[in-house]
This record gives structure tokens, sequence and C-alpha cells, in this order.
């Protein structure tokens, strides 16, 4: 029971790590990145959808992005779920047949503010994984009765290592994409 209580806890861990990451790649460095473009939602035929899922995306350049609808009806929704997102600063030029994204430079403010918000994303990150901790520790404590004191003691020390490897591989990605960000 102790250990499908940890390892339930490393399960959830791990993913709000790898969540923190998925996120820290759509904050965008000096390149155009199709992976920047994978959080947009663009409104289909009355139904919010993954942008990958309405348009192929191609990095032919450093700072462009081609966007290719496979409905070319829903070029017009795409440019405009692309002006609407937060954080990304990019204009969209619509030919008529393909999206052309071009991305500015980025200014130093520009990239202090995007590590201000990578480091809020790491912080939610922590915060989960310490809400994980939280809850395996409460169900270690209602085990206490059935499997006594020392194993319990055992496993919360185990958990807390847990913890310490998961937030530690938090600030490793935070540290990797603030250099990523300030690099010029």
């Amino acid at each position: 029971m102790i250990a499908d209580v940890l390892a339930e806890a490393a399960e959830k861990m791990t993913k709000a790590v790898d969540v923190a990451k998925e996120d820290f790649a759509t904050v965008r460095t000096g390149r155009a990145n199709p992976q920047l473009f994978q959080k947009i939602m663009v409104e289909y035929y009355g139904t919010p959808t993954p942008l990958a899922q309405l348009a192929s995306l191609q990095n032919p350049e450093a700072r462009v992005l081609i966007i290719t609808p496979y409905d070319k009806s829903a070029l017009k929704e795409i440019e405009r779920a692309i002006v609407n997102f937060p954080n990304l600063g990019a204009t969209p030029n619509n030919d008529g047949e393909i999206i052309r994204v071009t991305m500015p430079e980025l200014t130093e403010d520009r990239r202090k503010e995007y590590v201000k918000i990578v480091k809020g994303k790491a912080e939610d990150c922590k915060v989960s994984i310490r809400n994980v901790r939280r809850k395996a520790k409460e169900d270690l404590d209602k085990l206490k009765s059935e499997v006594g004191d020392d194993e319990v003691a055992r496993a919360e020390k185990e958990l807390e290592a847990l913890t310490k490897r998961h937030t530690d591989a938090a600030d490793e990605a935070l540290k990797k994409k603030e250099a990523e960000l300030l690099e010029v």
C-alpha cells in the first residue's frame, strides 16, 4: 500500500515537471519554433480546436513560420487566434493560401519579461509538486494504523526525497530556459 502511494506521487510529480517543460516551450526565444503555436486554440466552426489539427507548420527561416491550413476557410480564424495569443508578439500575414508569421527581434526588456513568465510557470510546477506531496502524506497518515509508525516514517522520508528530486528537475529546466531566453 505504501509503495502504491509513493508510485502514484512520483507519477504525478513527473507529470507536473513535464507540463512545466511543455509550458516553457511555448515561451519564445529568438527563433520561430512550431512548439510556440501548440497551445493556440482556434475557433473552428464554433469549437476551440488546437492549431496543429487545422494546419501544417513549417519553419523555413529562423524568425519565420509558415502555416498552411488544411481548410482555407479557417484562414481568418487562425490569423485572429495568433494575433490574440498572449506573449507571442507575432505579426501574421495572410495571402489567401498560407499565413506567414514573422517573429520580431527580442529586446532586452522583452527577454526579462519572458524570464518572469517562465519563473511563474516554474513556481506553479513547484506548487503542484508540493500539493502532490501533501496528498501523499495524508494518504500515508491514514495507513499508520495498518502498517505501523516506522514504515510510515520511512515512507515519508522517501516522499521527501522524491519531492526534492522533482523540485530540482523543475529548477534545472527553469535554468536552461532562462539561459536560452537571455542568450542574445
